[in-house]
């Protein structure tokens, strides 16, 4: 079968860079194929994808060497513009490709630039933004998209051009759980009609791993893995070590086989094949399985020893109330409808819904950064209408989902010192302040390099330290784990998770349920402007009617729970921990 892409002896070094990026880069990959490219942050992933579609070395200079042949097309000898009629690059961050005022002018800029007619423009743009569920959005400003609109957006454009080949980068990092869902089944359907041959880069193996035909892993800028999706996601110690986050179905039925209890190949990859794996063992240890009311038992004691550190709040005070609040942007769309609610000190909420549901909006309220067009928004006593946003910075810290909309300082040390001069503080507070922040998020080593230089993770990492640097009693944290690999996931939430336990009250915006379950204890789930649950996680993960309307899919733990609720298992487990300390399956 022909080749869609051939890499030969592919190495690329950055412009005053000391060392390789890409070192010796073999790869071929078949028309029609799915391959996901996979690995930590730094890994080269991401420039591997410039080098593609000729960004690199045509925009971004440096030392490329080896041989490039891309749907037929030598990379090396095709500028970037002739290339996109076959190759279409979707980057990791979709504002950087966002060019029009409106959704239909900026699905339509790329085949109006090849020439098209009009009337097939039309018709490009009308198929595309159905496929990524954008139709109706037709005349929406851009500029008021929701991340993971914007997202959508930006695949979109490039479909429209119709590429032989379709390169992503996380393309699915800003949707909502479903919308993950709705991107990939949406790919499976470009494939089956058009035979498009797609790479996707990617963190998170859920969807990806029933799909994809090859998974290559990159590490320090080589291929250090090869193989099958089910051969890699098997083997969870592997995974760890390089650096990819493994299912938690998987990691269930890791320690099952380390206990002796399964074979290696019946390590489970999805969630029925879990289920036949714990009522076979649960079956197989017992002629019956155990009592519902010891079950539950072993359930409580699981829940308790999981979040130890979840105190009782109910008794604290209302730092953060908004009453009766609506807010109308300047285009006419009303984003949030007579909404109120309370956060009290000490709680860790997460704000979730689908894109464009208002959760950024809302959350924007919270600092100032919005004024409200009805109601109120009481902050630590301080109405936000009588007050600018520098000055609730100390009470108030607020990290945006697009790290770049806050950085611009020439260093990551100076970028973190801008805040605390600005609120007064004496140098010896701000040298104490920035070595602490930049321990804490392991950014010392880079603290002379310029932000721009670092990947998207260690930006998002760097916007953070630099609020959390002012300390405030409020911190609003919007998709921080974006752009993260497993590593940078578990660190950033491990530092987010012990300033709460300090006393930090944290409202954190998120669709990853897994990071819901593992550190919120409230939920507010947000819908066209409105609130339309207000739970515990627990809770709102049994509570299916609320997440279908919100387009929310549980994590993988709970849902193998009501899937085994013929066990009478008493609770919806939220970890693979909790799982595995209720003893389900015996000790």
């Amino acid at each position: 079968m022909e080749n869609a892409l051939e890499l030969l002896n592919l190495c690329y070094r950055y412009r005053h860079a000391e060392s390789l990026t890409l070192k010796n880069i073999n790869l071929d990959l078949e028309r029609g194929k799915f391959v996901v490219i996979m690995g930590p942050a730094g890994a080269g992933k991401s420039t591997l994808s410039l080098c593609l579609n000729g960004l690199i070395p045509q925009l971004l200079e440096g030392e490329l060497s080896g041989r490039l042949t891309v749907a037929g097309q030598d990379v090396s000898r095709q500028p970037v513009q002739a290339l996109a009629r076959h190759i279409g690059l979707v980057l990791q961050d979709p504002e950087t490709q966002i060019f029009g005022r409106t959704v239909a002018e900026d699905t339509a800029f790329g085949p109006r630039n090849l020439a098209f007619s009009e009337m097939e423009v039309e018709r490009r743009v009308a198929e595309v933004l159905k496929l990524v569920a954008l139709q109706g959005y037709d005349q929406r400003n851009t500029a008021e998209l929701s991340g993971g609109e914007k997202q959508r957006l930006a695949v979109a454009g490039v479909l429209a051009m119709g590429p032989d080949v379709l390169i992503l980068d996380e393309p699915a990092s800003e949707l909502d759980p479903q919308g993950r869902v709705d991107l990939y089944t949406a790919l499976d359907e470009l494939r089956r009609n058009r035979n498009l041959t797609i790479l996707v880069i990617e963190h998170n193996g859920e969807e990806v791993i029933e799909r994809a035909d090859e998974v290559v892993a990159l590490n320090e800028g080589e291929i250090v893995w090869r193989g099958r999706p089910a051969d890699l996601f098997r083997k969870v110690e592997l995974l760890k070590q390089l650096g990819i986050k493994p299912l938690p179905v998987s990691e269930l039925g890791w320690d099952f086989y380390q206990k002796g209890w399964i074979e290696p190949e019946e390590v489970p990859l999805n969630l029925s094949a879990a289920a036949n794996v714990v009522r076979k063992i649960v079956m197989g240890r017992s002629e019956s399985p155990e009592p519902a009311i010891a079950l539950m038992e072993l359930a409580e004691q699981a829940i308790a020893q999981a979040i130890p550190d979840r105190p009782v709040i109910a008794q604290t005070s209302a730092l953060l109330t908004v009453s009766g609040l609506a807010h109308r942007y300047s285009s006419g769309q009303t984003a949030i409808r007579d909404l109120n609610l309370s956060v009290r000190e000490g709680e860790f909420v997460a704000l979730v819904g689908p894109n464009g549901a208002g959760k950024t909006t809302l959350a924007k309220h919270f600092n100032g950064l919005l004024k409200p067009s009805d109601g109120d928004v009481i902050v630590d006593g301080i109405n936000t209408r009588q007050i600018e946003t520098a000055g609730l910075a100390q009470t108030v810290g607020y990290v945006f989902q697009n790290p770049d909309h806050q950085i611009f300082a020439v260093s990551v040390e100076k970028e973190i010192e801008y805040g605390l001069r600005n609120v007064g503080l004496g140098q010896q507070e701000i040298r104490n302040r920035l070595d602490w922040v930049l321990d804490l998020t392991g950014l010392q080593e880079h603290r002379t390099d310029h932000p721009f230089t670092l990947g998207k993770g260690k930006r998002q990492l760097l916007a953070t330290a630099s609020i959390l640097a002012l300390k405030p009693k409020l911190l609003v944290i919007d998709e921080p784990t974006t752009g993260l690999d497993w590593n940078g996931t578990e660190t950033i939430m491990g530092f987010i998770r012990e300033l709460n336990r300090y006393g930090t009250t944290i409202v954190m915006i998120t669709h990853d349920m897994e990071i819901v379950a593992r550190h919120a204890r409230r939920v507010i789930v947000i819908n066209q402007g409105r609130i339309l649950c207000d739970a515990e996680p627990r809770s709102l993960f049994a509570n299916s009617s609320v997440m279908q309307e919100a387009s929310l899919v549980p994590p993988q733990i709970a849902r193998l729970s009501h899937d085994l609720r013929d066990l009478e298992l008493g609770r919806t487990f939220l970890t693979v921990e909790e799982f595995l300390n209720a003893g389900v399956c015996g000790r």
